[in-house]
């Protein structure tokens, strides 16, 4: 779709997807044209998404490769100026990308975090030693290695094994006693054998490496740590940095997370918490801003995943990107407008002239002192599906609340096969006024475990 203006967004995606409709509505909303750059889709997708793509957007090249590089990046930016788009920002969803999004805004002259914070920011071994050395956090990790592995099992003390550098959950999970390092072997093939996630686990080669061949530039290998365990409830602070002044849009109460041998899967989130007092919320904020600080992160968009106990909040991850699964509409709930991607976009189409923008923002989020200006609450499950084939799937309508966003996300006839990484079967929001919050939520967190009801055929197990 092709119009007169020649002002627009680069959009990075991958294999085809991270967002690109909304993103691209997104666009359109403001008068701005959309140019994606887009990864080659895999095999079951190469036929029909870039046709979607195509018309849904003014611009769109598909690489030959399942990941983008720098240079596919370059390349297409010099391809827009050529002929004669102005390309305003770029963004992307997809945090293996994410530092392509900074070198994009950084050539553009966008403020944005540079490439080497997004990179340092995906090192989780150094980033949360890092973070103990201030006393931001209370635990301390280590490469995992068959000694180290050895060591903390025999130990008898409480650890969490995960990537050093990931994406969502995947080979994620508490260590036990029957942690082998053969699990970690069988992790590491099937991310090396996965089109969508192969290329943001990486390894450096050496002692404790799970991919030999990494030296020799072959598809990535992965590094684990083993970390302290963070205990206590789960929370993300959902937060737009602009010019160094964090705004804290959001906090989700993790509900329920379920921790298993090869993931960890986070089922359903209420905002605001419901477990926290205003001055827990308060102190959680505080947290967040010190943790931004002592990284130097002045500008971007960021997921925080934290904990808390009685002795305070410990971190999880600080992800530099929106959060996953329903984060950004329920935002959008919440404040009855812009969700979490159109505060990023604004952050970024307005990084020449903050000052209006931030006074937008600070209407939006959380004051100091832990209390929202939103006079919403949501509610949201994430449905995972088991391994199988699929009969049949659709959404319950027999549920106390009308949702406000479903998807489900599979079809009967689709087949599920057994993996480290968490399988999307679907996604449900509903929202409520705050003041009706706890008179709503008790009927309807039971009930929204089957809100969207799934049938397999008899032979899955």
């Amino acid at each position: 779709m092709s119009t007169e203006n020649t002002r627009g967004v680069l959009l990075l995606s991958h294999v085809g997807f991270s967002f690109m409709e909304d993103l691209l509505g997104t666009l359109r909303a403001r008068g701005l044209k959309g140019y994606v750059l887009s990864s080659l889709p895999e095999p079951q997708h190469q036929a029909d998404r870039p046709a979607v793509l195509a018309g849904l957007a003014d611009h769109v090249h598909v690489t030959s490769g399942h990941v983008l590089t720098a240079r596919d990046v370059e390349d297409c930016l010099d391809r827009l100026r050529a002929a004669g788009e102005q390309v305003q920002c770029c963004l992307t969803v997809w945090e293996g990308y994410r530092h392509l999004m900074a070198l994009a805004n950084a050539r553009l002259g966008v403020p944005d975090l540079d490439e080497k914070q997004v990179l340092d920011l995906r090192d989780k071994l150094t980033l949360r030693n890092r973070l103990a050395d201030t006393g931001l956090s209370r635990g301390r990790a280590s490469l995992l290695t068959p000694e180290t592995l050895a060591e903390r099992r025999s130990d008898g003390g409480r650890y969490f094994v995960k990537p050093v550098s990931g994406i969502a959950s995947f080979g994620t999970f508490p260590l036990t006693a029957d942690t082998t390092w053969g699990d970690l072997e069988r992790i590491t093939a099937e991310a090396r054998s996965d089109t969508v996630y192969a290329d943001v686990f990486t390894a450096r080669p050496g002692p404790g490496t799970l991919n030999p061949d990494a030296e020799r530039g072959d598809r990535p290998g992965m590094d684990f740590l083993v970390e302290d365990y963070v205990p206590g409830r789960e929370f993300s602070f959902e937060v737009v940095a602009v010019d160094a002044e964090p705004h804290v849009v959001a906090v989700h109460e993790k509900c329920e997370v379920t921790e298993t041998a090869g993931t960890v899967l986070e089922n359903a989130c209420v905002s605001p918490p419901v477990s926290l007092s205003q001055e827990e919320v308060a102190a959680g904020i505080h947290w967040v801003a010190k943790v931004l600080d002592v990284l130097d992160l002045d500008w971007g968009c960021f997921h925080v995943e934290a904990r808390h106990t009685a002795s305070g909040w410990d971190l999880i991850e600080v992800n530099p990107r929106v959060g996953g699964s329903l984060i950004s509409p329920s935002v959008a709930a919440l404040t009855g407008g812009p969700g979490l991607l159109d505060l990023w976009l604004d952050s970024l189409l307005t990084a020449d002239r903050p000052d209006g923008f931030g006074a937008t923002l600070r209407s939006l989020s959380f004051a100091a002192d832990g209390t929202t200006p939103c006079r919403s609450a949501t509610f949201f499950r994430v449905f995972f599906a088991e391994p199988g084939t699929i009969r049949a799937v659709g959404l319950n309508d027999d549920l106390p609340l009308e949702p406000v966003v479903a998807h489900v996300l599979l079809e009967p006839g689709d087949v599920v096969h057994s993996s480290s990484r968490e399988v999307f079967l679907g996604q449900v929001l509903w929202r409520m006024d705050r003041a009706d919050r706890d008179a709503v939520l008790p009927r309807l967190l039971p009930a929204s475990e089957h809100a969207i009801e799934i049938v397999y055929e008899r032979e899955r197990g």
